[in-house]
Formats: C-alpha cells, structure tokens, sequence
C-alpha cells in the first residue's frame, strides 16, 4: 500500500518547523492497517473467560469508523478461530471516537519603507500574519465483548457469526494475507 499526505507550504513557521511537521504527517499518512496496537493504533483483546474475549481496535486520524468496525469484527473472528471455535456473537458492542485538535505556529512578516525629506520621514508598513489554524482530529475506537463456540447455538435471539466465512470475507475486503 502507497499512502501520501498534503503539508501546504501554508502552515508557517520556520523551514524546520515545516519539515518536522510533514514528517509527522508522512508517517501518520496512513489509516491504521491490522496489526496489534501500535503508535499508529491498532487492535488489542483480553480474554474473559475461556471462550469469551473483549476485543478494541482504535484508529489513527485517518482511519474511518468503518474499518475500526471492520478490524474489530476481524480480530473477533481470528480470536474465535486461533482457540478453535467456528461461531462467535457479540454480547456488547461499543464505538465512538476520541477528539484532539494541532494548532499551526503562527508568524508574522513585516516589510516597511521610510522616506526622508529634509527633517520629516515617513514611514509604510506592511504586516502579513501566516499559520494560526487549527485542525481537529477524529480518532475512532470500537470494542466487542464476544462469546465463542464450537457448534452453532440454536435458539440465539441475534446474529451468529461464521468466524472462517466472515475471517476470509473481511481478509479479503482489505487485502489481508488469510490463511485458510
């Protein structure tokens, strides 16, 4: 995968300053790819009992609330199949996002002119302010409380998870490496 970010020359601030902040940005470029949690996010699980887990994922800036549902969904379904398990439900599902906000550095420039003739001088100047804006950020977070099974219950008032169909379907959709 090629991710790419935009840094205007925009932001203000010293060349330096601009260069530290576009190489921030550079390695944040990306949505969140599947992986354990990281700097960039990722996903992480704790098991409860012997077959059930809580499994969160959160994203990074870039990354949607659909596809922090979609790993979480994900790691739910590989969880179930590593412990040997073919079905899984959720009993509680959570998502929202966490807010941050980067504020630009701010720099003014002032040119002038002054002219004198004889004992007076005036003075012109012109002052341009760059930087000052200010960027939130939308970091989505999900989590699933899961419980495993062998065999399909029977009799469940809700949706039933395939964890190998709905592990190779999502594999797939993102073009995860699966094995079979």
């Amino acid at each position: 995968m090629i991710c790419s970010c935009y840094a205007p020359a925009e932001l203000g601030g010293t060349m330096t300053t601009r260069l530290v902040f576009g190489l921030a940005l550079a390695m944040l470029g990306c949505a969140t790819p599947y992986q354990r949690q990281g700097f960039r996010g990722g996903f992480s699980e704790t098991q409860l009992d012997e077959n059930v887990f809580r499994v969160n994922f959160n994203g990074n800036g870039f990354t949607s609330g659909e596809r922090a549902v979609d790993f979480t969904l994900l790691r739910s379904a590989e969880l179930a199949r590593e412990h040997g398990y073919r079905y899984f439900v959720i009993l509680q599902q959570s998502a929202g996002y966490s807010y941050s906000s980067h504020t630009s550095p701010t720099q003014t420039h002032t040119t002038g002119t002054a002219t004198s003739y004889g004992s007076t001088t005036t003075v012109s100047a012109h002052s341009t302010t760059t930087g000052g804006e200010t960027t939130v950020i939308a970091k989505p977070g999900t989590s699933n409380t899961i419980v495993c099974f062998k065999e399909k219950p029977e009799n469940f008032q809700g949706t039933v998870y395939n964890a190998d169909f709905l592990y190779l379907s999502l594999a797939q959709k993102y073009g995860i490496d699966a094995p079979r």
